[in-house]
């Protein structure tokens, strides 16, 4: 005797062996021996080899018509062998009622299955549904195939060209676009960036880098859906100063300025003047909902994405020749010894003379000239004592932080400025520690960390950033706090962002706090914005560090587009480099690191040559080898960052970015 079986949801013959209790013995064809249950078994028969019912059913089960098998299966659940006899007509045979049996089980759109061997059929309208389904996937099937043919002609499909970015950079899977492109690129061996560029989807390696940023970060556009420009709410004293400011020549966000006074004690009173942007926008108005989402302005190689509304950036911008509402810090200051004797935190208006451009200047200006009084040029006097007191307020810094038992910051670092336009970028070397750039920075440094005591002393708290303790790990860290903690990467006991409310979000949150405690004094925690240990400001904390990190590595990836877009202008083709560490090494001309695989070891600062053999502005790659090292030794490392230079981070420079030893954190004051 044989058996038709089910098994592990397939169906299976073979011969009796032995029969004991409700269990069968049985040998499949293959030779091989299984206990089968005898509720399992669906088919006794004697007259056919087993392997050879199973061919002759599945040619029964291809000759049977599936539409009129359902037909005459009713509505009622069935038994296969029931339904055997009123399709064939006849009591069926073994081969018919396994034909049958595998006819309804492989159509289960048909047939539901209720048990072995029990099905129902499908109701009409779930029927016609699934048939549709099918046919859909039929013609979705044949559209896909058509996309993936004109891709691969270097044709992008019409239905595609909208999709374009949702394909590249949050795509549906489960579209036939996608699987189109996915097909495409697997033939073709490439990446879908690599094909759209190719077809068209994409215009240029350019805007595939912005459009993957913007498309993720900025969905609605960069645009400002309509506000009006907040008015100040109350009358603010005018200042008895002149002040001016220090900036790249296309600064807009014109945060800081500053002021010097010479009073009649022979003291100097020195200010430093920070847009007040805070006066106007109140927490959670329609302005701070705008800056919140954004947090930071966004800065590229010639171009920006602001924070705040043009008209309102323009409104309380330090431009020359406006009054503007300021927060001012003045420390009056002993020239004798450079001895602070007093300092006072005022919200008042202020008036600016002037806007100084670095690009002016910085080949005027230099130590020499501050030195030397008879060399003219604009505010010698003023600049010449900011100058003796940001060498002495550095001096202090470099105390403060060996005290820490951090290395000294080493001199003459180089930065580069990005400048782009009609396509074609200039990439000039900046030394960082230009007397104008070490003036900026060493005042920003010094105000920060004076109003981060003020908040704290006060005990209202504010958003600051610490550096250090915990080992050479937690030195390298940079960690955002709500309460005053050193930061030894600087020198400086604590450390808040206050000087920057026009373009970054921690600084106008800062700049609310501080006010409070100019209107209010010992009861300022009361008044304050946000208390301690406020959920909304840790929130706040949270949320500007992911986005400002992700703003750092779009403008990383900007700029080292541009440093590649620089080599195709410029035709190069040798260079020199510096070795940073292992096999990474940075261009000598441009702010280009790249990896060599299997460079022999040097030490950090060798001077080595270049062969640049090709490089891909889509994914920013760069193919090099090494033809010769030019210097073994360090000599040629004047303008590399030591280690312990600022934080371990990477920064959000902009047009007027202090120098990163200056800075600490590779961030703008």
């Amino acid at each position: 005797m044989n058996l038709f079986f089910e098994s592990s949801g397939d169906f299976k013959t073979g011969t009796v062996l032995s029969k004991a209790g409700d269990s069968f013995q049985v040998e499949l064809p293959g030779g091989k021996r299984t206990k089968v249950r005898s509720r399992d078994v669906l088919i006794q028969y004697s007259n056919l080899q087993p392997e050879h019912l199973i061919d002759q059913a599945k040619e029964t089960a291809s000759e049977i018509d599936l539409d009129f098998l359902w037909e005459v299966a009713g509505e009622d659940e069935f038994g296969f062998s029931e339904l055997g006899f009123e399709y064939f007509g006849h009591e069926p045979q073994p081969h018919e009622s396994a034909g049958l049996l595998l006819c309804l089980h492989a159509a289960p759109m048909y047939f539901y299955k209720r048990g072995k061997g029990r099905y129902k059929a499908a109701p009409e309208a779930n029927l016609k549904a699934a048939l549709a389904s099918i046919e859909r996937k039929k013609q979705q099937a044949v559209v896909q195939e058509q996309y993936v043919e004109a891709l691969k002609q270097g044709k992008l499909p019409e239905a595609m060209a909208p999709l374009v970015l949702q394909l590249l950079f949050r795509p549906d899977k489960n579209s036939i676009e996608y699987k189109a492109l996915t097909t495409a690129c697997h033939d073709l061996r490439t990446t879908p960036q690599k094909l759209m560029l190719d077809v068209g989807g994409i215009s240029s390696p350019f805007e595939l880098h912005k459009n993957k940023f913007l498309y993720e970060h900025f969905p609605n556009g960069t645009g400002f859906s309509s506000t009006h420009t907040p008015k100040l709410s109350r009358n603010l004293s005018a200042a008895d100063v002149q002040a001016f400011s220090i900036d790249d020549i296309h600064t807009t966000e014109i945060d800081d300025a500053f002021s010097v006074k010479q009073l009649e004690n022979g003291l100097f009173r020195i200010g430093v003047h920070i847009a007040a942007p805070g006066l106007a926008i109140r927490p959670d108005d329609d302005i701070d909902q705008i800056a919140r989402q954004r947090m930071s302005t966004v800065y590229t190689p010639g171009e920006k994405i602001t924070m705040l509304p043009e008209e309102l950036v323009e409104a309380y911008t330090l431009g020359a020749g406006k009054e503007r509402p300021a927060l001012s810090l003045y420390t009056t200051l002993d020239p004798s010894n450079w001895s602070v004797q007093s300092v006072e935190t005022v919200v008042e208006k202020i008036m600016i003379a002037d806007n100084l451009r670095h690009n002016d200047l910085d080949q005027i200006i230099t130590q020499d000239a501050l030195e030397n009084k008879s060399n003219p040029f604009p505010y010698r006097d003023e600049l010449a004592t900011l100058w003796q007191w940001a060498q002495i307020l550095k001096q202090s810094r470099m105390a403060k932080r060996e005290s820490f038992g951090l290395k000294p910051v080493p001199t003459s670092h180089v930065d580069y400025n990005f400048y782009v336009e009609g396509g074609i970028v200039s990439i000039e070397r900046r030394m960082r520690d230009a007397p104008l750039d070490i003036i900026v920075a060493e005042l920003m440094i010094y105000t920060n960390s004076t109003w981060g005591k003020y908040l704290n002393d006060h005990g209202v708290p504010g958003i600051y950033r610490s550096q250090g303790r915990g080992g050479w790990a937690g030195w390298m860290q940079v960690r955002m706090l709500t309460h005053a903690a050193p930061h030894q990467g600087l020198g400086v006991d604590q450390y808040a962002w206050c000087t920057s409310p026009l373009r970054r979000y921690t600084d106008l949150v800062n700049q609310w706090q501080i006010f409070a405690c100019v209107e209010h004094g010992v009861s300022a925690p009361l008044a304050a914005p946000f208390r301690h240990k406020d959920a909304k400001l840790m929130a706040l904390v949270s949320a500007f560090e992911s986005t400002y990190s992700a703003y750092a590595e779009f403008q990383s990836e900007m700029e080292r587009y541009w440093c590649l877009r620089w080599l195709s202008q410029e035709g190069i083709q040798q260079t020199n480099a510096v070795v940073l560490k292992d096999e990474l090494v940075r261009l000598v001309d441009i702010p280009l690191t790249l990896r060599l695989p299997g460079m022999t070891q040097l030490v950090r600062g060798a001077q080595v040559k270049l062969d640049l053999i090709g490089w891909n502005e889509a994914d920013l790659s760069v193919e090099a080898r090494l033809l010769e090292v030019v210097s073994k030794t360090s000599d040629a490392a004047s303008d590399i960052e030591d280690e312990n230079i600022g934080e371990a981070e990477a920064p959000l420079a902009h047009e007027d970015a202090p120098p990163v030893e200056e800075a600490g954190d590779g961030t703008p004051c």
